[in-house]
């Protein structure tokens, strides 16, 4: 019979930060994350609950503080917060949006963030990601959705030689490994 007793393991147990002669990887500390889908009529309502302006522009980034709102779609938004904020936010939210049609989900539990720095940064990311990340083609503040290798990401460049990359918690130590061998690779 099977020792039942064992705790479960997380994906992410063993999986920390390194520092290459190219660059550095880390696995970022938990946060909040809410997904957000609505109309633009209810953008204003959205920045007064959530106390950050939405990105209007695609593909921004908007920052207020410790949260930002990262614009994923023509009616779509990835929310970041400190974590432990999301009950707050969600309540806030729906006092705020009432009576009106919306989408609000916390993915909190199912994303996890990596961030790449150094100036070697892009290089090592182009090794599995098929986007142009020159400065002047991704420049600070741009964020999407795209792919690392087999991995689907939200990118967001923070700063000229830094990327956050939001993905997948089950996906995480693929994406970290992978990582860790393109810089190795440079």
């Amino acid at each position: 019979m099977p020792d039942l007793s064992q705790a479960r393991r997380s994906v992410l147990e063993g999986l920390g930060s390194s520092d290459g002669a190219h660059g550095a990887l880390s696995l970022l500390p938990p946060i909040s994350r809410l997904i957000f889908r609505g109309r633009i009529s209810t953008i204003g309502r959205v920045a007064a609950a959530f106390g950050v302006e939405p990105a209007m522009e695609p593909c921004r980034a908007a920052v207020s503080g410790e949260r930002a709102a990262l614009w994923l779609g023509p009616d779509e938004w990835l929310l970041l917060a400190r974590e432990g904020e999301a009950p707050a936010i969600i309540g806030r939210l729906a006092d705020a949006l009432a009576p009106l049609s919306y989408s609000l989900v916390d993915v909190s539990h199912r994303q996890v963030g990596l961030k790449v720095t150094g100036e070697d940064a892009q290089a090592i990311l182009n090794a599995g990601c098929p986007l142009d990340l020159d400065r002047h083609a991704f420049p600070i503040g741009m964020c999407t959705r795209t792919l690392l290798q087999k991995t689907e990401i939200v990118l967001w460049r923070v700063a000229e030689a830094a990327f956050q990359l939001e993905v997948a918690r089950s996906f995480a130590p693929y994406a970290l490994r992978f990582l860790q061998q393109a810089e190795r690779d440079l």
